[in-house]
């Protein structure tokens, strides 16, 4: 039997804690980013427990730096970002799964027993050591250890980048782009997109895939003996993922989520914004199949897959 681990549980409770404390997380999104953090933070490769709290910090500050001029533009906004456990999972779900998934395929008895049986190990390979061979070796179960890494990468790349883009770009003071009419849009405008978001998408996947290679270097001897190989492979994939997860997601957000603009006020309205009897609404894009949860759900899912693929 398994002790409980208690530094992610130390960590994933500050982490919670703090989100709930400074308005960042509801009290549900704290729930769940306690849940999330704990499995990911057990995983034995820290890195993918780093690479969570690099995207989960700078993802908040970049929230709150573009908090005021959100709430100018965008009808409903909510100041500080208080995420839902709803959002905390869309944005995390392909990331912890595979976190799991590494750890009782590679490290027997790593999680607590209440969570899988005693010496669950789907690899007949060497257990994890930290030291005798690298995650992201392509020997290591035809694969399978790289591949869950990339999909650690591709998920928190994506999530980060597109996060950034939203946040960020907004700042900009020259009017977005619609992506399928290359059109001017009110700021705000799901599917829009513009120069400051599109490198600030290409920055926070290069951010995770920096923060992943130096944490596997860190921490692990035979990756440090592989770095040159590692680093232009995390830098280069990461940074697609930031920037096709942030284009498929304004894709998705274009077609399939409807944006609303209220031409009184002249703001944008929110998916649960409901409009005054007298406001005049103006449909400016998209189709009401998707809400902004399920866009960051499958465009991150499908940057994850893809990248860990094409890896």
């Amino acid at each position: 039997m398994s002790d409980l681990p208690v530094i992610p549980f130390a960590v994933a409770t500050l982490l919670a804690v703090n989100g709930a404390r400074t308005g960042k997380l509801a009290p549900s999104g704290a729930a769940t980013a306690f849940v999330v953090g704990f499995l990911v933070f057990t995983a034995p490769v820290r890195a993918i427990g780093i690479s969570f709290t690099v995207f989960y910090l700078l993802a908040s500050w970049a929230t709150k730096y573009g908090n005021k001029r959100k709430a100018q533009l965008e009808e409903g906004f909510q100041d500080a970002g208080y995420r839902s456990g709803w959002q905390v999972l869309c944005n995390s779900t392909a990331g912890f799964l595979a976190a799991i998934f590494w750890s009782v395929t590679f490290t027997p008895n790593v999680l607590p027993w209440s969570f899988f049986p005693p010496g669950l190990a789907l690899s007949s390979g060497p257990p994890y050591d930290g030291a005798s061979w690298c995650p992201l070796s392509a020997t290591i179960s035809d694969g399978l250890s790289r591949a869950l890494l990339y999909v650690v990468l591709g998920k928190f790349a994506c999530c980060l980048g597109d996060t950034l883009a939203s946040e960020l770009g907004i700042l900009s003071r020259s009017p977005p782009i619609l992506i399928t009419t290359l059109k001017p849009v009110p700021p705000g405008t799901n599917g829009a997109i513009s120069l400051g978001g599109t490198l600030a998408s290409a920055a926070g996947g290069w951010i995770i895939g920096l923060t992943l290679f130096t944490s596997l270097v860190v921490e692990n001897r035979a990756c440090r003996a592989e770095w040159a190989d590692i680093l232009p492979s995390l830098m280069f994939w990461g940074t697609v993922a930031g920037l096709f997860g942030s284009m498929l997601d304004t894709l998705l957000g274009a077609t399939l989520q409807r944006t609303r603009y209220s031409v009184n006020k002249k703001r944008i309205l929110q998916d649960a914004s409901v409009p005054g009897a007298k406001d005049s609404i103006k449909v400016v894009s998209g189709l009401n199949l998707l809400n902004n949860n399920q866009v960051n759900l499958i465009s991150s899912t499908v940057t994850a897959v893809v990248v860990a693929m094409l890896a």
